[in-house]
């Protein structure tokens, strides 16, 4: 496979990888380097990549085998999840910032979640994977898959409710 192909292989779905990145390290250059590093793997083994069904989900497992990596090193030891893409440029400043608070809420139970369920959400809810790319990328099955991104949301859900009911968080 040459440069060329290589890139056009590569390009519908890098921005992708760099958002799970981000989503896992919060850092910018921590994600920019870990989509690098995930790139450079798959340039050096590209002519092996026609073997997998879904170079995709090969390259989503690589990015968060590798990211989990990074968490787990001395250097990554005060990361958390955030995520920070959210905007409403059209919304009242008012509306603007009670969406905010909203936001910030939902992030915070985002990060209370465990790690598996927190992965699942970024990849079915924003990143809008498919229930049979989730599992083959963790590793699970389908059911399974269902099963902790139900149980996230409710989770999700419930404390909502109970901040909005009660302004307890």
């Amino acid at each position: 496979m040459n440069q060329q192909e290589f890139v056009n292989l590569i390009t519908p779905f890098k921005d992708k990888l760099f958002r799970m990145a981000k989503r896992l390290l919060v850092s910018t250059e921590e994600a920019e380097d870990a989509t690098q590093e995930v790139l450079v793997k798959l340039w050096k083994n590209n002519n092996v990549l026609s073997n997998y069904s879904s170079v995709e989900a090969f390259a989503m497992t690589m990015t968060k085998n590798y990211c989990l990596d990074q968490l787990k090193s001395k250097r990554a030891s005060n990361l958390q999840i955030v995520h920070n893409d959210y905007s409403d440029r059209a919304a009242s400043v008012q509306k603007q910032v009670e969406d905010k608070d909203s936001w910030s809420l939902v992030e915070k139970i985002i990060e209370s979640l465990p790690e598996q369920q927190r992965l699942i959400i970024q990849m079915r809810d924003i990143e809008e994977y498919e229930f049979a790319e989730i599992a083959k990328i963790m590793e699970m099955n389908e059911t399974a898959v269902r099963v902790a991104l139900s149980r996230a949301r409710k989770e999700i859900r419930e404390q909502l409710v109970k901040k909005h009911n009660y302004g307890i968080a």
